[in-house]
């Protein structure tokens, strides 16, 4: 293999981990997380700002050598922000091509129209107290399909407002699953919940089991 070769192959990895999904549609389940390095964005309420920098080179090979050895179905790619490294796509056609369910969990600032279509999109659109709603890519919108979910951290009652409105704009219901998360130690999610109820909205209010289990100084 050429050096050449071998680099288009590599991705900058911060961790891979096994733990239980904290949230989307599959939180719960034992997953394998894969956390690539690096993101774009820098949004107030980031609990995993140590994957901004640093991490080590790996192959896909290796990569998906590490998940096999834990030995379960789920896997999440995540961040930082996965797809600001290109590489990323190849990587998540790999592990649906080696059988798991496979998620990808995207800030929604990256184009996602080349995610392989196994793939189960979660894409988090930031809301205006995320200090990041102007790299929102709205063109992201029209490609959801059922396989995937929008997720809305919310950080105020000016956020939940905003996000209802970005529901009935987009219709956002009617293309996927739409995801209501209170910002941790920021809205009350008894709070957050009421509001829901209160305006019947179609979303899944959820709150990030991780944070539950393992307290508020874990990204896991």
């Amino acid at each position: 293999m050429t050096t050449e070769a071998a680099a288009s192959d590599r991705l900058r990895l911060t961790e891979i981990f096994l733990s239980v999904q904290g949230e989307s549609r599959s939180v719960g389940w034992p997953t394998v997380f894969v956390r690539l390095t690096g993101c774009p964005l820098r949004c107030q309420y980031c609990d995993t700002a140590y994957a901004f920098h640093g991490g080590q080179w790996w192959e896909i090979d290796a990569i998906l050598a590490e998940v096999a050895k834990h030995g379960v179905r789920h896997v999440c790619v995540t961040g930082g922000e996965p797809l600001a490294q290109k590489r990323c796509i190849g990587l998540l056609s790999r592990l649906c091509d080696a059988g798991y369910e496979v998620s990808l969990e995207t800030s929604g600032a990256i184009d996602v129209s080349e995610v392989d279509e196994r793939v189960h999109r979660v894409v988090d659109l930031k809301t205006p107290d995320s200090k990041e709603q102007s790299r929102n890519r709205l063109e992201n919108i029209p490609l959801l399909t059922p396989r995937d979910q929008v997720k809305f951290v919310i950080c105020s009652r000016g956020d939940y407002e905003w996000a209802r409105e970005m529901l009935a704009e987009h219709r956002l219901a009617e293309r996927c699953e739409v995801l209501f998360s209170p910002s941790y130690a920021q809205v009350p999610a008894r709070e957050l919940a009421e509001w829901v109820i209160a305006d019947r909205l179609p979303v899944r209010f959820q709150m990030q089991l991780h944070k539950q289990l393992w307290g508020e100084e874990t990204g896991r």
